[in-house]
């Protein structure tokens, strides 16, 4: 039995699961304009743990979504994670934030995850309808033409909390798509993907492991 204990704060979305075998337990969060992560991620994890009478030393590795995302939320998740990994001397293992915008989506063309940058600006990355990554993480100015060269040849979905700003920004054609209902990364949507890592021992150095920001720290994120 591979108990593992996911924790996403790379959003406004404090989120913290509970998965046995890639499979999910039970899952806590809290979407907050105020960044409520540093006084809900450990009230969260100790509460999911107790609520499912599982204790620290059950854990076989804690998975972190590592970005990319707020610097703040960040840096408070992925130092909650380091210091449980620490105590318990089990493996780290990071997910990215943009994959787990698509993790649960069945789409028969691209998939595009996008995260709100602040002014014309997202992270994105692209994948294809197998969840293979065809363009990798990156931050982008949107513009007119953004994606076009991709809808011109299949359809595309845009999901995340960027969406909004590409649908108002771009000339899109009839091959973009939109859902509106994914739009902050959550740790209900680590457990697949944490296992899959766990079982290929794919784990983090966590001495030297830092979020993906992908883009230099500006103050007031």
């Amino acid at each position: 039995m591979s108990l593992i204990l996911n924790i996403e704060t790379s959003s406004t979305n404090c989120s913290v699961s509970l998965s046995k075998n890639g499979k999910v337990v039970d899952c806590l969060e809290k979407d907050s304009t105020n960044y409520s992560h540093s006084q809900k991620l450990h009230s969260f994890i100790n509460e999911i743990m107790k609520k499912n009478k599982v204790i620290f030393n059950d854990l076989k590795a804690v998975g972190v979504g590592i970005g990319p995302g707020s610097y703040t939320g960040l840096r408070i998740g992925l130092s909650s994670a380091k210091g449980i990994c620490y105590a318990l001397n089990i493996p780290l293992i990071s997910v990215s934030s943009l994959e787990n915008l698509i993790v649960n989506i069945d789409f028969n063309g691209l998939l595009i995850p996008t995260i709100d940058a602040r002014r014309d600006e997202v992270y994105s990355s692209i994948y294809d309808k197998n969840m293979k990554i065809i363009r990798e993480e990156m931050p982008e100015i949107i513009n007119s033409k953004s994606f076009l060269n991709y809808s011109s040849k299949c359809k595309i979905l845009i999901v995340g909390s960027g969406q909004f700003k590409c649908k108002d920004i771009i000339s899109f054609d009839s091959n973009f798509h939109w859902d509106n209902k994914i739009q902050k990364p959550s740790a209900r949507n680590m457990c697949a993907i944490a296992y899959k890592k766990y079982e290929f021992e794919n784990f983090e150095d966590i001495a030297y492991c830092e979020p993906k920001y992908l883009k230099e720290f500006k103050k007031n994120n």
